[in-house]
């Protein structure tokens, strides 16, 4: 069992600019959604907390978020690079916008999911999901992982056997967070009737 969680909402994300492994701090509503996703995964593991791991990437805005899921819901962390945000090189930390207008014609004949992987010095979508496969192929046991919008789109991809296309465009909310299990992820969230099903 995984319970795969993302980030709260930064700063940089309310601004459209593309994280990749740079940083910004969580908004107020970004540590509302960290208190409210470990309130979540406290009544979803039901006292059975104790059997499981908790992953963390180890960049700011996760470690952040871990720190306001462990108020909650005491779990040992380990930081694990493999949940790093996948990096586009030299645009992380741009908008769309910049980068068109740095790098005209670079994002030429792409759409709002794969423009990630045009970056000419950034992580491909292969190494990505190697990432993810070699992540998942390591795991014992349960586990709660804090990852990111992009990283968590290739996990759960990977975990269900998706295409490149169906991966990239998996919905990535943040107030709320994913259970996969049995080759199948269902969302987990405070709305629409407090949980999803997701079809994988």
């Amino acid at each position: 069992m995984i319970y795969l969680l993302r980030h709260g909402e930064t700063f940089w994300n309310s601004l459209g600019r593309f994280q990749g492994q740079k940083d910004s701090p969580l908004t107020e509503r970004g540590v509302e959604q960290a208190k409210q996703a470990a309130k979540l995964l406290k009544e979803e593991l039901a006292g059975g907390a104790q059997s499981f791991q908790l992953h963390v990437s180890p960049l700011g805005r996760t470690r952040e978020t871990a720190a306001r899921v462990k108020r909650i819901l005491p779990l040992a962390a380990r930081l694990e690079p493999r949940l790093m945000e996948v990096t586009i090189g030299s645009w992380d930390g741009m908008t769309e916008f910049e980068i068109d207008n740095e790098f005209p014609g670079m994002l030429d004949g792409s759409d709002a999911f794969d423009w990630y992987f045009k970056s000419p010095d950034g992580e491909g979508f292969d190494a990505a999901c190697a990432r993810a496969k070699d992540w998942l192929a390591a795991l014992h046991g349960p586990t709660v992982a804090i990852s990111h919008g992009l990283f968590g789109r290739l996990v759960r991809g990977v975990y269900c056997g998706l295409s490149k296309r169906e991966m990239l465009e998996l919905p990535v909310p943040q107030d709320g967070f994913y259970r996969l299990c049995d080759g199948k992820f269902t969302l987990v969230s405070a709305s629409a009737d407090a949980i999803s099903n997701v079809v994988a």
